[in-house]
């Protein structure tokens, strides 16, 4: 098995041989200093874990030769999570643990107290990539472009579920709400929303809790941080309702 790991963008197991794109290809040469013959792991999102090696290592341009299946697609939860964006270096910490921790798909939204109204979707897709290279996913979650929170709520799906982490702290427990909400044997789509540092508006919270899937639950009896937020109530849902 490599240590090497990597999201390829094409199909598995395909023609047999993968050509790297110019950044992996300079990747495995100059860093990784891979010669011909080592074996190197690949995955696409959809085709499952692939085993792989390399036949010729040039630096613009790596070709794969894929040997064997190593781990068939699996089927993960459902589970989204919305989140107004922070400084640069927490919200980096956030998308790389959510994706870690299980995250379908990352959607950034705009709200009354969100204090950063600039951010490159490019730099957390490339964050959610390098984490589920790293974590072992055989999925690399979405990231959506940012979008107003009252957009968002107008278009929420009326068949997933909403896990609201209200800092008011009138929420009940989290594992008991989510434990009565939802079966863990069949579970529903999820999504989870996690405001900025000054959290929701008193007009967005009461937005929010009129949703018809709304589930109102509690983190405990300190305020968190947003990214430890995100962490502590995707743990929570894990535990109840996920793959844990």
């Amino acid at each position: 098995m490599s240590k090497i790991r990597l999201f390829v963008n094409c199909d598995l197991p395909g023609s047999g041989t993968i050509v790297l794109n110019k950044e992996q290809s300079h990747y495995l040469v100059s860093v990784m200093r891979v010669k011909v013959g080592e074996p190197v792991t690949v995955f696409n999102g959809r085709g499952g874990e692939w085993q792989a090696n390399v036949n010729d290592a040039q630096k613009k341009a790596v070709r794969l030769t894929l040997e064997s299946q190593s781990r068939l697609q699996d089927k993960e939860p459902d589970l989204w999570l919305a989140f107004a964006p922070i400084k640069k270096g927490r919200l980096d910490f956030m998308v790389e643990k959510a994706t870690e921790m299980g995250a379908s798909q990352l959607i950034p939204m705009m709200t009354q107290y969100t204090n950063v109204d600039r951010m490159k979707e490019e730099r957390l897709r490339a964050n959610v990539l390098e984490a589920a290279e790293q974590c072992d996913r055989l999925h690399v979650p979405l990231v959506a472009d940012m979008i107003k929170l009252e957009d968002m709520m107008k278009d929420w799906p009326d068949d997933r579920m909403i896990m609201f982490c209200d800092e008011d702290m009138s929420g009940r427990s989290a594992l008991e709400a989510l434990s009565t909400a939802d079966d863990k044997a069949n579970p529903k789509p999820w999504g989870i929303l996690i405001g900025p540092e000054g959290g929701f508006s008193p007009s967005e919270r009461e937005m929010i809790k009129a949703h018809k899937n709304c589930i109102i639950v509690s983190l405990g009896p300190r305020i968190l941080r947003a990214d430890t937020a995100a962490i502590a109530a995707m743990s929570l849902w894990q535990t109840a309702l996920g793959d844990w």
